[in-house]
C-alpha cells in the first residue's frame, strides 16, 4: 500500500524540479563575416562558449546565414592571420576556400545549420537565430534585432523614424503569429547617428525591449549636452508607456560585437555587455517567456545573486567579488513638484534610494509609478565602452500595484 504514496511523492518532486530556474548568460547582438563583423561565425561562437556564455544570438545585418556566400578575406595582416588560425583549427575537411590568380583568398562561409551542431549542447549552449533589421529614414540609421526569427524580415521602411520602427516591429510580430514560434524585436542603440528620439519611441505599439547599454563605441550610450543618455531615455519611456496603459519597457545590455582580432577602447569587442535570464531551461521558448515577464537583468560585469519582488517591494542581492564595493540605486518616477497629486500625469525621474552594500530593497509608495535598480561596483570594466566605466547592472522595472 506504500507504493502509490511513494509514486505520488516522486511525481510531486519531479514536478517541483522541473519548475526550478537558474540564471543563463547570453548576448543578443553579435556580428560576423556574414555582414560587417571581422571574424568567422565558428571562431566567434567558440569565444563566447569557452567564456561561460549559455546562449548567443548571431544577428547580422539583413541576413540569416542560410544561403551560399563567399567572403573574400581582406589583405590586412590581422585578417590574413585569422584565416590561417581558422584553417588550422577546423582543417581542410571543414574549410572550403579558393585563391584567385591575384593571390586573393575567398572562403565559403558555413551556414547556421552547418555550424550549429559543432557548438550546441542541450542545457549547456544554445544558438538563437536572429537578424539585425537594418533600415533608415532620411539617412538616419534605424536598427532593431529580431530574436528567434524563423524567416528573413526585409526592412519595411516608412515615412518617419517612428513609422519605420513601427513597420518593422509589426513585421516581427506578424511572423511570430504566422509561425507560432516565440520571438521578439528589440530597438538597438537609439543614439547611433543621433537617429531616434524619445518622441519617436513614445509612439510605438508593441515595443517591449531596447538596449540600455550597447558596447559599440559609436552609439552614445551616455548622450551629450542636448540628447539624453540611455538610462534617462528609459525612464522617460517608462513614464509614458505606463501612463498610456502599455506594458513596461525592459532594458538589455549587448555587445554589438564586430571586432574580434584586436581589443581596445574604440573597437566593438565582445564581452562588454550581456543579459542574465532566469528561466526553467535553456530553450528559446523558456528564455523568451522569462524575458517577457521581466525575469532578467542587464550587466557589464556585476553579478546578482537574486532579484525578488513581493507585491510592491523590489529586493536585490549582489554576488560580491573580492575587494569590490557596491552601490545599489533605486530609480523611479514621481509627480512633479512637492505635494503634487499622484494622479497628475507630469512626472519626473528621481533617485528614490541609495544603499552602499550587497543587498537592499525598496517598497513603492503611493506616489511612485515604478522602481528599477542600478547596481554600480568599484571595479573598472575590463575593455570598456568608454575609459573609466565601472561594472554595472540594471534590473527590470517593478510597476506599482494598487493595494487591495
Amino acid at each position: 500500500m506504500r507504493f502509490p504514496g511513494i509514486i505520488l511523492l516522486l511525481l510531486l518532486a519531479t514536478g517541483a524540479l522541473a519548475q526550478q530556474t537558474r540564471w543563463y548568460k547570453g548576448n543578443t547582438h553579435t556580428h560576423s563575416y556574414w555582414s560587417d563583423g571581422d571574424d568567422f561565425p565558428e571562431m566567434i561562437l567558440d569565444w563566447y562558449k569557452t567564456r561561460g556564455y549559455d546562449f548567443i544570438a548571431l544577428s547580422d545585418h539583413n541576413v540569416l546565414a542560410d544561403k551560399e556566400y563567399w567572403k573574400q578575406i581582406p589583405t590586412h595582416p590581422f585578417r590574413q592571420r585569422r584565416f590561417r588560425e581558422y584553417l588550422e583549427k577546423y582543417g581542410d575537411q571543414w574549410v572550403n576556400y579558393r585563391t584567385d590568380s591575384a593571390g586573393r583568398t575567398s572562403v565559403k562561409l558555413k551556414k547556421l545549420d552547418e555550424f550549429r551542431p559543432l557548438f550546441e549542447e542541450k542545457g549547456k549552449f544554445l544558438i538563437i537565430k536572429a537578424e539585425e533589421i537594418t533600415d533608415g529614414y532620411l539617412g538616419k540609421p534605424i536598427h532593431m534585432n529580431a530574436i528567434n526569427v524563423q524567416e528573413l524580415v526585409k526592412p519595411r521602411g516608412g515615412n518617419s523614424v517612428a513609422e519605420v520602427m513601427q513597420n518593422n516591429l509589426d513585421a516581427v510580430y506578424e511572423q511570430r503569429e504566422q509561425t507560432g514560434q516565440p520571438m521578439f524585436p528589440h530597438i538597438n542603440h537609439p543614439n547611433f547617428g543621433w537617429a531616434i528620439k524619445a518622441e519617436d519611441m513614445m509612439q510605438l505599439r508593441g515595443e517591449r525591449f531596447f538596449e540600455v547599454y550597447n558596447g559599440h563605441p559609436h552609439v552614445h550610450n551616455y548622450g551629450d549636452s542636448v540628447t539624453v543618455g540611455m538610462e534617462e531615455l528609459w525612464d522617460q519611456l517608462l513614464v509614458r508607456y505606463l501612463e498610456d496603459g502599455k506594458p513596461p519597457l525592459y532594458g538589455l545590455a549587448t555587445d554589438d560585437s564586430h571586432n574580434y582580432l584586436e581589443y581596445k577602447v574604440g573597437l566593438s569587442n565582445p564581452g562588454r555587455g550581456w543579459i542574465m535570464v532566469r528561466a526553467t531551461e535553456l530553450s528559446p521558448d523558456s528564455l523568451i517567456a522569462a524575458m517577457e515577464r521581466g525575469d532578467f537583468y542587464a550587466t557589464t560585469g556585476v553579478t546578482l545573486k537574486d532579484i525578488h519582488t513581493d507585491h510592491n517591494t523590489l529586493s536585490v542581492k549582489v554576488a560580491p567579488e573580492a575587494r569590490t564595493r557596491y552601490k545599489i540605486q533605486f530609480w523611479g518616477a514621481r509627480p512633479l513638484g512637492a505635494g503634487t497629486s499622484a494622479t497628475v500625469q507630469a512626472r519626473e525621474r528621481v533617485l528614490l534610494k541609495e544603499v552602499k552594500g550587497t543587498r537592499a530593497s525598496y517598497t513603492l509608495s503611493p506616489k511612485d509609478l515604478y522602481v528599477r535598480a542600478r547596481i554600480i561596483s568599484t571595479q573598472v570594466q575590463e575593455n570598456p565602452f568608454q575609459e573609466g566605466d565601472l561594472e554595472t547592472a540594471w534590473t527590470q522595472p517593478l510597476v506599482r500595484k494598487e493595494d487591495k
